[in-house]
This record gives structure tokens, C-alpha cells and sequence, in this order.
């Protein structure tokens, strides 16, 4: 009996020396292989199979009715877009507008008129404030597609043909992956949403599983700021938690423009030595912050690669062929080692590799 309380004992100790499994260091190291994939330079890959474009859509027109004309985003895929359908030989147009639903509803009905054979609503362009025009375009055969708008497993109205969605979920669990492997997963987080926007929630969703299911004693607060408040409400939102909590070691702006009211915030409060921020969307003034220290992190997207991307789907429904499900629009991750080469200053869709080019151009055929 003692011989075997003895053993007992030795294994106990010996269990004691052991790192446990899910140590915070095996939790960071995981973080870290989670998003290296996104650290490398994005490679191209295909969402079909290729086909004769310039054969399919000869004759053929898209309008684009954007969230809003004047906003740099959606106007930078447009001109992407307006490029590849040249390439291509067909009709593309962008209804000019302020973001106004009413002029959404006059681009509507100027595409059902002129008999289009595709709207794309981009980046915000609400299918569900445009129900009766949507339901009518689609009557009369043109195929109504929400892009850049929704993540993968975001639901749309049926009354819409299709989307182009976003990996938005995805977003999220990089945001907190990068604040678990910074941290050796003794994260503290402020995290800045704007509810209003449709992907937002499904942002939201990926860095609440990523953080409960990865890093359980990881500790994050989520905030809300409007878009129309982000001026007045983000810096002192942000400058009373940090003084609230001097524990806190991340500020996770969902939206990369968000930035530029946090970063003052951080500063006020003595802080830009403890407080880091990570954040997404790849804006060329925030890659800029990236490249002063101000920001630790931005997960970019490429513009161009983008309007390609929502090309490449939109003329494959117009085509007969399989809808896409992933536009295999990649992400990349900006931070100290490689922000430089966005340019200085940092110019849009600068710094992800040109893979893409090449890869549309077999991808419809254009090489001949």
C-alpha cells in the first residue's frame, strides 16, 4: 500500500511540473499560427472555373448604386470595377449619390428603365430599404446583387438575386488573435462597434468566439459608437476607460478609421506604451499611423483586388454559371515589419502583390 501511495505522490508531482494544456503560452502560440496564413503576401486563387467573359457579357450592363459617392471606399472599387469591365468589353456605371435612400431608389429605377442587366448595391447600399424597386428590377429579369454588404453567414432578403460577401467573421477572430498572441493571452480589450452597419454584427461575432472559445480568461468590453458620433464619442469613451481601468492593453476599432479618435485618446492618457490598437480595413491614412507606431495592427483588404473579385461573381451570374459562395477576396495583415510597402505615404491597394492581375485575366479568358 505505501509503494502505491507512494507512486501516486510521484505522479501527482510530476503532473505539477507539467505545462498545462492550455497554458496562456500554448494559447498565444496558437493565436500566432491562426493568423501567420494572413501575414504572408496574399496569393490568388480562383472562385470557378474560368471562362470566356468577353464572349458572355458582350452587349451586356452593370449599374453600381453605392453606399455613397463621396465615400473613398466604395469609389475606389468602382473605379476597379469600371477598369475591369474595359478589359473585359462591356457596359459599367456608377449612380452618383450622397448616400441618401432616395437617390438609391432613383438609381433603381433608372437601371429597370434603361433595362440593365445587373445592379450591384456596394458597401452598405440597404437591399432592405429598397424592397419594392428590387422586387421590380428582378421582375423584369435584372439580377439585383448586394456586395461588400454582408458576411458569409449573414442572412439577405430572398427577394435579392444574390450576394457578394465578405469574410467578416473572419475579420473578427484576427482582431482577437492579434490581441491573444501580443498578450500572451492576458488580454484586457476596448472594442469600438458601429451596430447600425449590417456587417458589424457578424465582425462582433467572430471576436466574442474567437475570444471565448481561445482565450476564455481573456477579458474584453464592447462600446458602441455610431458612425455619426465617431467625432465626439470614441476619444472620450476611450480616454474614461482607460483611466477607469488602467489594466486595459488593447483598443480594437473595428473599423480602421475609428483610428483616428482613439489614437489622440491613447496619447491624453500617457498610455501609448501599454494600450496598443489593432484594427481592419487597411485605409491608407491609418496604414500611416501603422508605419508611426501609432497603430500596432490593420488587417488590409485591396480595393482593386476587390472590384475585381465583385466583378468576377457578377459576370459569372450573368454568364449561367455557378454563383460564387467565397470570392476569395483575401486579408492582410499591416503592422511594423511590412507597412512601408503600402508607399509613404501610404497609397490605396499599394503592398499586397499584383498576383491578382494575372490571375482574372486566365480567369476570363482574356489571354489570348
Amino acid at each position: 500500500m505505501r509503494g502505491i501511495i507512494g507512486a501516486a505522490l510521484l505522479a501527482t508531482a510530476a503532473l505539477c511540473m507539467i505545462e498545462p494544456a492550455h497554458s496562456e503560452g500554448d494559447r498565444a502560440k496558437a493565436a500566432a499560427e491562426r493568423l501567420q496564413q494572413y501575414r504572408d503576401l496574399p496569393k490568388f486563387s480562383a472562385a470557378g472555373p474560368a471562362f470566356d467573359a468577353r464572349s458572355c457579357m458582350k452587349g451586356k450592363s452593370i449599374l453600381g448604386i453605392p453606399v455613397s459617392s463621396a465615400n473613398p471606399f466604395t469609389k475606389n472599387i468602382y473605379i476597379a470595377m469600371t477598369n475591369a469591365a474595359k478589359k473585359v468589353g462591356f457596359t459599367f456605371r456608377e449612380w452618383e449619390n450622397q448616400g441618401q435612400p432616395s437617390q438609391w431608389v432613383q438609381g433603381m429605377d433608372y437601371a429597370t428603365n434603361n433595362k440593365f442587366n445587373l445592379i450591384d448595391l456596394l458597401g452598405g447600399t440597404d437591399p432592405k430599404v429598397l424592397a419594392p424597386q428590387v422586387q421590380k428590377a428582378t421582375s423584369a429579369g435584372i439580377k439585383v446583387i448586394a456586395s461588400h454588404y454582408s458576411g458569409f453567414e449573414q442572412p439577405l432578403p430572398d427577394y435579392i438575386s444574390g450576394a457578394v460577401p465578405i469574410d467578416y467573421l473572419k475579420s473578427g477572430q484576427l482582431l482577437a488573435d492579434w490581441a491573444i498572441w501580443k498578450t500572451d493571452a492576458k488580454v484586457n480589450a476596448l472594442v469600438i462597434v458601429s451596430t447600425e452597419v449590417y456587417s458589424t454584427e457578424s465582425m462582433i461575432n467572430g471576436i466574442k468566439a474567437d475570444f471565448d472559445q481561445n482565450c476564455p480568461g481573456c477579458k474584453y468590453k464592447i462600446v458602441n459608437a455610431p458612425v455619426p458620433e465617431w467625432s465626439t464619442k470614441i476619444q472620450p469613451t476611450v480616454q474614461s476607460a482607460l483611466q477607469a481601468d488602467p489594466s486595459i492593453n488593447y483598443i480594437i476599432p473595428i473599423y480602421d478609421s475609428m483610428s483616428q479618435f482613439v489614437v489622440p485618446a491613447i496619447t491624453i492618457t500617457g498610455k501609448k506604451d501599454s494600450v496598443k490598437i489593432a484594427t481592419f480595413n487597411g485605409t491608407p491614412f491609418v496604414l500611416g499611423f501603422v508605419q508611426q507606431g501609432s497603430v500596432e495592427m490593420d488587417i488590409g483588404e485591396n480595393l482593386d483586388w476587390i472590384g475585381h473579385a465583385i466583378m468576377d461573381a457578377e459576370m459569372r451570374i450573368l454568364c449561367g454559371l455557378e454563383p460564387v459562395k467565397d470570392p476569395k477576396i483575401p486579408f492582410y495583415i499591416f503592422d511594423s515589419s511590412n507597412a512601408a510597402n503600402a508607399g509613404k505615404p501610404p497609397q490605396l491597394s499599394v503592398g499586397y502583390g499584383d498576383a491578382y492581375l494575372a490571375g482574372y485575366a486566365r480567369q476570363w479568358k482574356l489571354e489570348k
